[in-house]
């Protein structure tokens, strides 16, 4: 069932991979990493869709994957974070006239950082899993945050930084919002389960069980 859908996003068209719920349940958009749309991130929407939630996977590079980082890194500079959330809009919208239910974000790495900027622009939303990413301080700013959310983050990570990712978790907390904060004996990317060189197995097992909790009840 899993297919590759086209959407519109104030009059121009993207591509989002959908993962449909096997028996139903609430949507969440899924961000990738700088790498692109690539065959990882589609398959980690489909393990979201096996625990019971709607997916959406858009595609913020119009199309461009790579395995390159030198490549991925000018694709991110290249990518206008303001596009990525009026599509990040467009799934939150689809996904709730497919379900009829809440919607949350999630995203890892670059993908991490836009379910951050996502949480403080993008109505909604319900929740925010970001993984090891953090946005232009436009976005990163507690007094705009709209939504719960539960982040996850490496001790070893001078590109996303725990301390950076501590001072929010206590601005927006001091605010009256919610921000839980995990932080992992691991290095940036401990998620990405394809490539042994960052893939930290028994820290990436505690993150999902909590992130799928915490997807479940505040999407619930």
């Amino acid at each position: 069932m899993t297919q590759k859908i086209t959407l519109d996003a104030n009059g121009t068209s993207f591509v989002a991979h959908h993962s449909p719920a096997p028996s139903g349940g609430p949507g969440l958009v899924v961000i990738h990493e700088w790498w692109g749309l690539n065959d990882g991130i589609a398959a980690m929407g489909d393990r979201f869709a096996a625990e019971g939630f709607e997916v959406l996977v858009p595609d913020l590079y119009g199309g461009a994957v790579t395995s390159d980082p030198d490549e991925a890194s000018s694709l991110m500079m290249s990518m206008k974070t303001a596009r990525s959330m009026e599509i990040v809009q467009a799934c939150v919208a689809e996904l709730a006239r497919r379900t009829g239910r809440k919607v949350g974000i999630t995203g890892f790495c670059m993908g991490g950082a836009m379910a951050f900027a996502a949480a403080a622009t993008v109505d909604g939303l319900a929740c925010a899993v970001p993984f090891y990413g953090i946005p232009g301080p436009e976005y990163f700013d507690a007094a705009k945050m709209r939504c719960p959310i539960q982040a996850h983050f490496a001790k070893v990570d001078d590109w996303a930084r725990a301390d950076k990712a501590q001072e929010l978790a206590d601005a927006v907390n001091a605010k009256g919002g919610a921000m839980e904060l995990h932080v992992y004996d691991a290095g940036h990317a401990f998620m990405r389960e394809g490539d042994p060189s960052v893939y930290v197995a028994d820290q990436a097992k505690l993150a999902w069980g909590r992130a799928i909790a915490f997807l479940r009840e505040q999407l619930a």
